[in-house]
């Protein structure tokens, strides 16, 4: 038993045959653990389970056999390699989890591009398998070293343009003056970063993708949208007729693109008049890449205010709709709604307009006085209550023959929205013609006020069923229900 224990290769083999299963016990427990608390490096601690331990337990025995080489084969010098690699491997994985992958958002360790990264690793890993290689086999490196700096030389001058272009583009990877996602402007056109690697950069336009090399984007200038101080401008000009009045239709197309959903939180829109009656419109956008549909939207919706407020876009002098004969018509239709007689409808006729509205438009805006009262002949019109935070809490929806704007009568401004939902007409009765009627028909101011008090009630319904946090901050328990209009 003592000539046993006085063996060279015992304590080491009792070590293998001990340690090496509670090795293996810890670092499973280790990798359990981290896999639970979503911890990063768990790759880490399976590849010391799997290959690190166990090749250490093999370059221990292989030390302890007189005789370690069958067949001419150093098995524990091949064991030593593979066993110095993967430590490498383990020590950059490690060094990269410390460094990049745990990088806070906005600082130069997650702006570090990763390319740079897979470059030097790639470098480190050669470079350890050449240390390796002549430490543990003896292998003659300076002479390795030397044909690949000679052959680096010669490759480097005969791919100099293609090696300048290539590092161009990784020392722009590097600055990065843009990153996925952001819009940026170049002279060979615009759109969003969708894609960058150590050759190109890919914008997505609105007409497909558009690939530019790095070089020339690190030669050249361009425009980063994203980053500005302040929300990207999206700008278009309009032309309307010289007989209409310019503060008319800057007021117009300024109140079209304030209730626009991509305007920029906190910022206002500004149109301003150019020569020969045209009219540019500049929009705060929150985001560059919403310029398109935004401009679409607003011309769209600008055909609407134009007609309602009697202007003429692109100098169309005609409304087909708003005819006399149409507004006579739905005027005789819509008399006994309002305890009319003909021949009062009648007279009524020049008093009255039809108003259209497109989709999507505000009717009528929160903190308003109704200029007059306005009865659906077309289309559905949604009444909307504001809340907390921002959001918006539908009520109900409206349709034919249904009031929209009853405060009118008091001079109160609403604290409600009113928005087509689909393209709707109205009629418009102005406030003076609707206090004309309710003196002299007292039914009539009793239905109004009635109706006023029934959308009240929804309204606060409404905010109840929402949750707490109604206009001013206040439930619909916890205040007074918003003034609602209709």
């Amino acid at each position: 038993m003592i000539d046993l224990l006085s063996e060279p290769w015992f304590w080491p083999a009792v070590a293998v045959i001990f340690g090496l299963p509670i090795v293996l016990l810890v670092l499973g427990e280790l990798h359990t653990s981290m896999q639970r608390k979503g911890t990063p490096g768990t790759t880490i601690v399976v590849l010391a389970r799997n290959v690190l331990a166990p090749l250490a337990a093999v370059i221990i025995l292989f030390t302890q056999i007189p005789q370690a080489e069958v067949d001419g084969f150093a098995w524990a010098k091949v064991a030593a390699t593979a066993f110095g690699l993967v430590v490498v491997v383990i020590l950059l994985s490690g060094l990269n989890l410390a460094i990049f992958v745990t990088a806070k958002q906005g600082t130069w360790r997650s702006r570090f591009p990763s390319i740079f990264v897979d470059i030097a690793r790639v470098l480190i890993v050669g470079i350890s398998l050449a240390v390796l290689f002549g430490w543990i086999w003896g292998a003659d490196i300076g002479g390795l070293f030397t044909a690949l700096g000679i052959g680096s030389i010669v490759i480097g001058l005969a791919l100099q343009n293609a090696v300048g272009s290539v590092l161009s583009g990784l020392f722009l990877l590097f600055e990065q003056p843009f990153e996925l996602g952001e819009y940026i402007v170049t002279s060979a056109g615009k759109g969003r970063v969708v894609a960058m690697n150590w050759r190109a950069t890919h914008l997505d336009t609105a007409n497909g993708i558009l690939i530019i090399p790095n070089s020339e984007l690190a030669g050249g200038s361009f425009q980063n949208l994203t980053r500005a101080s302040s929300p990207y401008e999206a700008s278009d000009v309009y032309r309307f007729a010289t007989d209409d009045p310019p503060h008319l239709v800057i007021e117009v197309m300024e109140q079209v693109a304030s209730g626009l959903p991509e305007l920029a939180p906190g910022s206002s829109p500004m149109a301003v008049p150019l020569n020969k009656a045209r009219y540019e419109i500049n929009i705060p956008l929150t985001s560059p890449g919403k310029q398109y549909g935004t401009l679409g939207l607003f011309r769209t919706r600008l055909w609407y205010a134009s007609r309602r407020a009697g202007l003429h876009l692109d100098r169309d002098l005609t409304d087909t709709y708003a005819t006399p004969e149409r507004v006579r018509e739905n005027l005789l239709r819509l008399a006994p709604r309002f305890e009319v007689s003909r021949e009062e409808a009648e007279a009524m006729v020049d008093q009255v307009r039809l108003e259209r509205y497109g989709e999507g438009e505000l009717v009528q805006r929160p903190g308003e006085v109704p200029d007059g009262i306005r009865v659906i002949v077309e289309g559905m019109i949604e009444l909307q209550v504001p809340a907390a935070q921002g959001a918006i809490v539908p009520v109900v929806q409206l349709g034919r023959d249904e009031l929209v704007g009853l405060t009118a009568l008091t001079r109160q401004a609403v604290g409600t929205s009113m928005v087509a939902v689909t393209d709707a007409a109205v009629m418009y009765f102005p406030v003076a013609i609707v206090d004309r009627l309710v003196k002299t028909r007292p039914g009539l101011a009793r239905d109004i006020g009635t109706t006023i008090d029934q959308r009240q009630e929804l309204a606060a319904k409404a905010l109840d069923e929402h949750g707490p946090g109604g206009p001013g901050g206040l439930g619909a328990s916890g205040g007074p229900a918003p003034l609602v209009n209709a």
